[in-house]
């Protein structure tokens, strides 16, 4: 599974203004409203799926990066995007760690394949110190989105 087969490209956020936990789930989730990825009456049970995931534990994975993900009935394909927060934000990361890069997956509850999928694929990209480094970088969303199609296109080394 690609990037581009997932990541919503009018949901890209290359500035993140939040600074907690709650508030960059708010501000991502509030960005697949946006470009219409999700319903409004879907909104604050899909923050509320994604906040109770994260009470299991922690999806700051480490070394800057966090997949926040849920599954929820309300999507028919598997949804998401990535948003950078260049001062990073207290996630209580693996390694404790502030983070600076956002994947937030949505997923239908009757297609985990695809959900997990997409987690390969992302953490298999993240191995990648360049892809990381640049991501971080990006100043914008189409700088964000020239990135994930270059790792789609197998550009670094981890693809």
């Amino acid at each position: 599974m690609k990037f581009s087969d997932f990541v919503k490209k009018g949901a890209i956020r290359a500035n993140l203004q939040s600074t907690t936990k709650e508030a960059v789930i708010n501000e991502l989730v509030e960005s697949l409203l946006e470009a219409g990825e999700i319903a409004a009456d879907q909104r604050d049970d899909i923050i509320a799926a994604i906040m109770k995931r994260e009470e299991l534990g922690s999806t700051g994975i480490g070394r800057g990066v966090a997949v926040p993900h849920t599954k929820h009935p309300s999507v028919s394909e598997l949804v998401g995007t990535v948003g950078v927060s260049e001062a990073g934000v207290d996630f209580d990361s693996l390694d404790g760690e502030r983070v600076q890069l956002f994947f937030l997956l949505i997923s239908p509850p009757e297609r985990p394949g695809d959900h997990l999928r997409a987690l390969e694929n992302i953490s298999r990209q993240l191995r990648d110190e360049s892809f990381c480094r640049f991501l971080k970088q990006s100043k914008t969303a189409d700088d964000i989105q020239q990135l994930l199609q270059e790792a789609d296109d197998n550009q670094f080394a981890a693809g």
